[in-house]
């Protein structure tokens, strides 16, 4: 495939990279400093955007199958980046005839498990207000992902590691795996990757967790 990932300089981003190429797939990195991008490839094509015009994202989606995005926070303090870079990208993305789209929320913005007990509340209730000002923006990403025309999937990690590929994650289309409570990045760019050709997973929000 041919695919675009935004954020490819951030944790989950870069994985999405790495793998891909490892994948064989060819691969636009959009990044605002490619100083700080670390994968290198032959099937690999580095842009540079800040992502504040829809225009300058144009070229960098012109005949991909999909775009992967690991656009979010780094701190407390970026919360809204998520949000606004995410209207850019579908702004440009109304332009062109790319239309498959896979994002990285969190797990606290989707439904949580019925299954889980008072510790796996607790935790994500403390989470929730701590982070709350990142959560207000992931949920209002999440709002305008749903509402453009593309072909969307929102993936919701929790706690995420920096750990090496396992692939041994659960998945859950509309909800969340019970006491799932980490995950390392690695695996959460596996599945963005894995969901990326899945029908079932289009217009769904996706919970994965260890």
């Amino acid at each position: 495939m041919r695919l675009t990932v935004l954020g490819a300089t951030g944790g989950i981003g870069g994985e999405v990279v790495r793998q891909a190429l490892n994948a064989g797939h060819e691969v636009t990195a959009v990044v605002r400093d490619p100083s700080r991008l670390s994968v290198t490839g032959d099937r690999l094509r580095v842009v540079t955007a800040d992502l504040t015009s829809p225009e300058d994202l144009v070229p960098a989606l012109t005949g991909r199958h999909a775009v992967l995005s690991g656009l979010g926070a780094r701190a407390r303090k970026d919360a809204g980046v998520a949000t606004r870079l995410t209207r850019t990208l579908l702004a440009a993305m109304e332009t062109t005839e790319v239309r498959r789209l896979v994002v990285v929320s969190a797990a606290p913005v989707g439904p949580a498990p019925v299954e889980d007990g008072f510790l796996d509340r607790t935790i994500r209730a403390t989470v929730s207000a701590v982070l709350k000002d990142v959560y207000t923006d992931l949920r209002a990403m999440e709002t305008a992902v749903a509402g453009s025309a593309t072909e969307w999937t929102v993936v919701r990690p929790p706690r995420l590691l920096d750990k090496p590929l396992t692939g041994g994650y659960r998945t859950v289309f509309g909800g969340f795996p019970a006491k799932g409570r980490v995950i390392g990045r690695a695996d959460v760019a596996h599945s963005m990757l894995a969901l990326t050709n899945d029908p079932a997973a289009v217009k769904q929000g996706v919970g994965v967790a260890y």
